[in-house]
């Protein structure tokens, strides 16, 4: 079904258990020391379960969270009204390594989107709701390249909504010529998943002009991949109080951590820290060591 803001807005994304590795902080403690397969295919069971029974009804992987599509996959049947969406763009290179030199490579190229489209469609069928192009920069030609456009209005066509996330300090850059994109006389890009955070507020003008423009938005990382840990609900009732917000990600590795997230429902929105210069945010969150 094409993607619908579902009715609660908080949403459960899966990069931190579809892999052993990610740049989160705190994964020491918050993943078994063993990270199998097998481990991690049951901590994301575990979080999903406890996302649907707290009334969570859009998940989130993408291609390079390793095999967290698989892991949803197994989980989805009994679970028709969860809403899936997923990313192409990054190939996952770790092999299921936490200490690899390259853990994603990305390429935006029509051919690496019709190779990601058949993995994903070969894991999820047709419960594919949503498919995002994976952290769009300005300088990304997936905003320029025709032919790319061609081929995502014709998967538009067979009633998957398409969409893009945005990354790094260029992300109201980015946004605002997505929304320039159209095809077939039509604006392209349905959805915008972006980073905002009390850390990094600079994407929000361009975020409200999407959700003024009829754009879906998504919120990731909103609590600065764990840098503002200990005040999660605060944090994420500061991203739900934003106009634009239709869902914002919980990035929860553990069911605790879920449950404190989704306390963000009730709670009155932080207001401080005070943000961040987006260059010296991006800075740091590149710094981060996978773990």
């Amino acid at each position: 079904m094409p993607f619908v803001a579902p009715s609660c807005r908080l949403g459960l994304g899966l990069a931190a258990v579809g892999r052993p590795g990610y740049i989160n902080l705190g994964r020491d403690h918050d993943l078994p020391a063993r990270r199998s397969v097998d481990a991690l295919r049951r901590r994301s069971h575990e979080l999903l379960d406890a996302a649907y029974a707290a009334g969570v009804r859009y998940v989130d992987v993408a291609r390079s969270y390793g095999r967290a599509e698989e892991f949803l996959a197994a989980w989805l049947p009994g679970h028709d009204d969860v809403v899936v969406g997923s990313k192409w763009g990054y190939t996952y290179t770790a092999g299921w390594r936490v200490d690899a030199e390259v853990h994603e490579a990305k390429d935006h190229s029509p051919a690496t989107f019709e190779r990601q489209l058949a993995e994903s469609r070969a894991v999820l069928g047709d419960r594919l709701d949503l498919y995002q192009i994976h952290s769009v920069t300005p300088d990304s030609p997936a905003l320029t390249d025709r032919a790319l456009h061609r081929l995502l209005a014709d998967l538009a066509a067979t009633g998957v909504t398409v969409g893009l996330s945005v990354s790094g300090p260029g992300q109201a850059e980015a946004i605002r010529a997505a929304l320039r994109v159209e095809a077939d006389g039509a604006p392209l890009f349905r959805t915008v998943q972006a980073t905002w955070n009390l850390l990094e507020r600079s994407a929000g003008p361009a975020l409200r002009e999407a959700h003024a423009d009829g754009r879906r938005v998504i919120v990731k990382e909103g609590m600065a991949n764990g840098r503002l840990a200990g005040r999660d609900a605060e944090a994420l009732a500061a991203v739900l109080a934003e106009p634009f917000t239709d869902v914002v990600l919980s990035g929860a590795a553990t069911v605790a951590q879920l449950t404190s997230n989704l306390r963000a429902l009730d709670t009155p929105p932080a207001r401080e820290p005070a943000p961040e210069a987006p260059e010296d945010y991006w800075r740091t969150r590149s710094s981060l060591a996978w773990s």
